[in-house]
């Protein structure tokens, strides 16, 4: 169990300061096109979701996400201690991640972002993409386990564009974004929807699993 706490924590110290930190890079340097910025952002994110969940699936699972570790427990995959104990190593070591960025980059270690992201097209976007990605994990860890790490990835990527919301999908990553105040922000105010959204996604996607899958599971 130590190993698997440290895996979620240091998967999710790359995972959230590479967001932040491709972020804070692609805004530097994209020159004020948020297309650009935005096309940066997507593809580090994917990149290094493939690399971490190849190299940390085996240890923990990789779940870097309370959503992907709240589907997991309802599927009595985890125990509820240990889901508790993964949910607070995804936040303490994402929180990290953010800081980190922040010192690569000299911006401030403490700061609350101040990017507005709410209104019911975001809540929508953040539903459809937790949604999606849960049902992508469920999905592939059925019919091809080995391809885990490339269609989270691809998935998130995609997101990143057809959604409104930029796909969040990830509770830890909503609260941890709300402390940097650049490219990949979202203002404190606005977690809390952002969160119910995801949640609510996840468990749809949960439902809705059990029964698509449900046939195949009994063959």
């Amino acid at each position: 169990m130590t190993r698997q706490i440290a895996a979620e924590a240091i998967g999710s110290f790359f995972l959230f300061a590479a967001v932040v930190g491709s972020g804070i890079m692609a805004e530097t340097l994209s020159g004020g096109n948020v297309g650009i910025a935005l096309l940066a952002n997507a593809l580090a994110t994917g990149a290094i979701l493939f690399v971490l969940i190849a190299m940390l699936g085996p240890v923990s699972g990789a779940h870097f996400n309370p959503a992907v570790t709240l589907v997991m427990a309802l599927g009595r995959r985890i125990a509820p201690r240990a889901a508790a104990l993964y949910v607070a190593a995804q936040l303490a070591g994402g929180i990290l991640g953010v800081w980190a960025a922040h010192l690569m980059f000299d911006l401030p270690l403490l700061q609350f972002s101040e990017k507005a992201r709410t209104g019911s097209g975001q809540w929508a976007g953040e539903f459809v993409a937790t949604f999606g990605l849960i049902l992508t994990i469920l999905g592939t860890v059925r019919h091809r386990p080995d391809w885990v790490a490339p269609s989270v990835a691809l998935y998130i990527t995609a997101a990143y564009w057809f959604t409104s919301s930029t796909s969040f999908a990830n509770p830890a990553i909503a609260v941890a974004r709300s402390l940097s105040d650049s490219f990949a922000g979202i203002a404190p105010a606005d977690v809390p929807a952002f969160v119910t959204a995801q949640l609510g996604g996840a468990v749809a996607a949960w439902m809705y699993g059990r029964w698509l899958f449900a046939g195949e599971a009994a063959a």
